[in-house]
Parts: C-alpha cells; structure tokens; sequence
C-alpha cells in the first residue's frame, strides 16, 4: 500500500490522503476511514489514477457527493475516489448541455431553471452529483434521467472511455447497466433540454422544492432508503406499519417521511443497517413484500 501511495503522490493527481474519515463525504455523516482517498483534478488525471491502481492489488471504490450511501463503521479497505472539484465542468450549447460527474446536480438543476430550460424540473430537491444521478438514473416527481438524458462518457476499470447512449445505458427504474452488466464511472454527461416558459419552470421547481421540505427530513440521511415496491411505495408500507419514528441508536426512521432514516447525531452504520433490517423483516411479514434498498453500503 505504501508503494502506491507514494506512486499516488508522484504522479500529482490531484488530492491523496491517508485514512481520511468518510463520514465528511456523505450526506448521513457516518463512515470510518478510506486507506487511501483520492480526489482527482481532472478527468485525465482520473484515468491517471486508475492507470496506477490497475497495477496493484486493492480494492477500489468511487464515490461522489455522498448520497445514497452508507459506510461502514470500520471504513473501507483499499481506496475510495471521489468524483468532485476538478470534475464539475459545465457547457450549455444551446439546449444541450454537457457537463462533468462531479457537478451538483441540485444546483444544475437551479442553473438551467433560471435560464429558461425544462426538463429538470424534477432535480430541484436532488442531492448528489450528476455522475451518481445519470449512473442510477435518478428521478422524482414522474420524470427521471432517462428522459433527458443524451449520452453519457464513461471510464471503465480496464482504462478505456467510452460514450454510451441513452439505449445503451438500458435504463429501468432507478438501474442502469453500469451496476451490473459493465460497472463504469460517469465521467461527464450531455442533457438534451427543452427552451419552455420561464415562469412555468421557476413555478415548478419551488412547488416541488416545496413539497420536499414539506415531507423530507433536513436531519442528516442518505436520501430515500427503499426502492418503491411499485405500484406500491415504500414510504407509505412503513407509515402503515406505524414505524415512523422508530429508532435504533442514534439512527431514526423520520416522522415526516417513512422511506427516510436520518442520523440523530450519533448514529453508527450499524445502527442504520439494524433499522433496516427491521423494516425489511416488518414489511414483509405485514405485506407479504420484500424491500430492497436503494441506498449503497460499502
């Protein structure tokens, strides 16, 4: 390990770290240390990067700006990669759009609303980067990634870089085919966007930022917990099995949102898992349904 640290810390890839708490890197504030954390300045030096691990035996991770994500108490073995700063470029070409993995998706989200651009009007309220929302396709309110989506530059752990389409990300509810069939980074992405009505857009996002402060939790949590049952949804299962409010340690099912669990302040990862679990066992005893999480434990 120490050999590709310093091989790490030659090649200027940007920031390198030695057990770096994860717990500042993800939105529910849990997360032991990363042998080695690494947050490349660009997307050459991303490909930089993989290029040195492939030569040593460790295990790789990549994250990036936390959401829907839980780290183990104990942290991660090998290194973690964190898609960020350096990789949140951002071209607007008319109505297409072609911007980094590490950019805020919330924020694009507001950039393109204020101009005049429909068609993430739903992002308003999303955390996370644009990566992690084009390699889950992420989506609220009806719409979701797949809908805007054109093409998305992908970096696959052999080194080579591709574009795929829309059709070839084989998009379904909330998968891609990076999670399974050909795990890949999202390095950058290009959105097809539609010019609409700025007033129509503004009122669109503010009621749906609304609704999110509304019925979502501003407590520390990695976003929703479980994937919707559809056509039923998991938050409602969990309100009707009375298990708002519900805690284990430091971690608590929200009051306002079933499909939440926010970290009281003290919460460890086992905490989270054990309520988890607790909820599984719950539903499907009630519902005869079994819950699979959306959220991402490492």
């Amino acid at each position: 390990m120490d050999n590709l640290l310093n091989e790490l810390h030659g090649s200027d890839v940007g920031k390198v770290k030695e057990k770096e708490p994860l717990a500042t890197h993800t939105t529910i504030k849990i997360g032991g240390p990363a042998d080695i954390f690494v947050e490349p300045a660009s997307v050459d030096n991303l490909v930089k990067t993989m290029n040195i691990i492939k030569n040593y035996d460790v295990p790789w991770k990549i994250i990036g700006r936390g959401s829907n994500l839980l780290v183990a108490d104990e942290g991660i073995e090998g290194i973690v990669i964190k898609i960020g700063k350096g990789m949140d470029h951002l071209e607007i070409n008319g109505s297409e759009v072609r911007v980094g993995g590490g950019y805020s998706f919330i924020v694009l989200a507001n950039v393109l609303s204020r101009k005049g651009y429909s068609g993430l009007e739903f992002a308003g309220g999303i955390p996370g980067s644009v990566g992690g929302a084009v390699y889950m396709n992420a989506g609220a309110h009806g719409s979701d990634i797949s809908k805007i989506l054109k093409k998305a530059r992908v970096l696959f752990p052999d080194g080579k870089v591709e574009w795929l389409s829309k059709e070839e990300m084989k998009y379904s509810y909330r998968t891609s085919v990076l999670q399974k069939e050909r795990p890949g980074i999202v390095i950058e992405a290009v959105f097809e966007l539609t010019p609409g009505n700025l007033e129509v857009i503004s009122t669109e996002m503010k009621k749906h930022k609304s609704y999110r402060r509304e019925t979502q939790p501003v407590k520390p949590c990695c976003g929703s917990v479980f994937r919707n049952p559809l056509p039923d949804h998991a938050g409602k299962l969990i309100q009707d099995a009375d298990l708002k409010g519900f805690s284990i340690g430091g971690a608590q099912i929200s009051e306002l949102h079933g499909n939440f669990i926010v970290n009281n302040g003290n919460a460890t990862a086992n905490d989270v898992l054990s309520l988890i679990e607790h909820i599984k066992t719950t539903i499907l005893e009630r519902n005869g349904i079994q819950l699979h999480t959306e959220v991402e434990f490492l």
